[in-house]
């Protein structure tokens, strides 16, 4: 279990430097694909706190 809570701390690192932010634009106006990618940076950012 602490491997897999590291590799979502790098994963989550790795996001952060190079997936786009959204926290300014308006969630309802984005299309899917930048949906998805707020879903998975959440998924992530999830994993690594536990």
């Amino acid at each position: 279990m602490h491997e897999m809570k590291q590799v979502f701390k790098i994963l989550a690192n790795v996001n952060k430097v190079i997936m786009p932010r959204f926290s300014q634009k308006d969630i309802t106006r984005l299309s899917k694909i930048e949906k998805a990618l707020v879903a998975y940076r959440y998924w992530v950012t999830i994993n690594a706190l536990d």
